[in-house]
C-alpha cells in the first residue's frame, strides 16, 4: 500500500541554491572519496536533524565528518555567519543566505548540496554499503511519498491549523487534514514495526523528525483540544518513542535547541496547547543525551 501526499497542501520548502550530486555526474568531478566531504549540521533544523540521523545509521562519523554549527542562526533569513564564506566561494555574488544544511567538498572548498534528500541518498549509496539499506530496491516512489506526506500533511498543515492570523474555518480544515494523515499513519504501524514493513528505512526517519516537530514545535500555537487530538495516536507515539531510544535518533535530538530557535524567529502567538506536551522525548533518549528546553 503506498502512502500518498495530500496536493492541495504547497512544499514548505523553497527550491535549494544548491543540487550537486556525488558520483551521479561524472562531469562534476564529485567521485565518493572517504573524508572528502563534509557536513555542515545545525540539529535544532529539521532538516539537519534528518541527515544527521541517516549519517549515524550509516555508521560514517570517520569518513564524512560533521561540522556542527549553532542551534540558532545569527544572521538575516536563518543565515549563519559561518557558512558565508562556503556560499560564496561556491557562487559568484550570491545574494542569497548561507543556511544549513550544506554538504561541502573538502578538496575545492566549495557547496555540493543544499538538498537535504539528494545528500541523505547520497551518502547511503555511496557510503552505506556495509550497514541497513535505508533506501530498498523499489521503494524510491514510496519514500518519496512519505516525505511529502511528513512535510505537506504534518508539517505545513500544523503550520496552518496554529496560525492566529486565518479564519477558523480554514484552520478547522487544516487540523482536519493533519489528524487524516496522523490516522492513516497509526493504521500502518497497527500493521507492522515500520512505515515500509518490518526494516527501517529513511521513510522512517522523515517521519520521526516531523513527529518531534509536531510536539515541540507546531503545538505551542494549537488549542489544548486540538494536541489532545493529535495526542490519540498510541501506536504513532509509541513508535516515536521508540525511535527516540535508538542512539542513532535519541543521540542527536536538541531539545532545548529546538526551542530556542523557533522562539527566536517565530512570531506566531502562543495557544493553550503549549501547555499540552505529548511526550517527554528527553525520558526516551539512551544515556540522557537530549537537552531539554530551558
Amino acid at each position: 500500500m503506498s502512502v500518498h501526499a495530500p496536493t492541495a497542501l504547497p512544499s514548505a520548502q523553497p527550491v535549494p541554491a544548491f543540487r550537486g550530486r556525488i558520483g551521479c555526474d561524472a562531469r562534476s568531478g564529485h567521485y565518493a572519496v572517504p573524508r572528502r566531504y563534509r557536513l555542515h549540521l545545525s540539529l535544532s533544523c529539521p532538516h539537519c536533524l534528518r541527515i544527521a540521523v541517516v549519517h549515524s545509521l550509516l555508521g560514517l562519523e570517520a569518513v564524512c565528518p560533521v561540522t556542527l554549527l549553532p542551534a540558532v542562526p545569527d544572521g538575516p533569513g536563518g543565515e549563519h555567519s559561518g557558512l558565508r564564506p562556503l556560499y560564496e566561494a561556491s557562487a559568484h555574488r550570491y545574494r542569497g543566505a548561507a543556511v544549513a544544511p550544506v554538504l561541502s567538498d573538502d578538496w575545492s572548498g566549495r557547496i555540493v548540496s543544499t538538498h537535504a534528500p539528494d545528500i541523505m541518498r547520497d551518502l547511503a549509496r555511496h557510503f552505506g554499503g556495509h550497514h541497513p539499506a535505508l533506501y530498498p530496491q523499489g521503494a524510491d516512489a514510496e519514500i518519496e511519498g512519505v516525505r511529502r506526506l511528513c512535510e505537506q500533511g504534518i508539517e505545513v498543515a500544523a503550520q496552518r491549523a496554529g496560525r492566529a492570523d486565518t479564519d477558523a474555518g480554514e484552520r478547522d480544515t487544516a487540523l482536519t487534514s493533519l489528524l487524516c494523515t496522523l490516522r492513516s499513519l497509526e493504521g500502518r504501524l497497527a500493521r507492522q514495526e515500520y512505515l515500509l514493513g518490518e526494516q527501517l528505512t529513511v521513510a522512517d526517519v522523515e517521519l520521526w523528525v516531523s513527529l518531534v516537530q509536531l510536539d515541540t514545535v507546531h503545538r505551542w500555537h494549537l488549542d489544548a483540544a486540538a494536541v489532545h487530538r493529535i495526542a490519540g495516536h498510541p501506536r504513532l507515539w509509541a513508535y516515536a518513542r521508540r525511535l527516540a531510544a535508538h542512539p542513532a535518533f535519541g543521540s542527536h535530538l536538541d531539545l532545548d535547541g529546538i526551542a530556542r530557535r523557533h522562539h527566536t524567529h517565530c512570531r506566531g502567538l502562543e495557544a493553550a496547547g503549549a501547555a499540552v506536551q505529548i511526550l517527554d522525548w528527553a525520558s526516551h533518549v539512551p544515556n540522557g543525551t537530549a537537552t531539554r528546553p530551558s
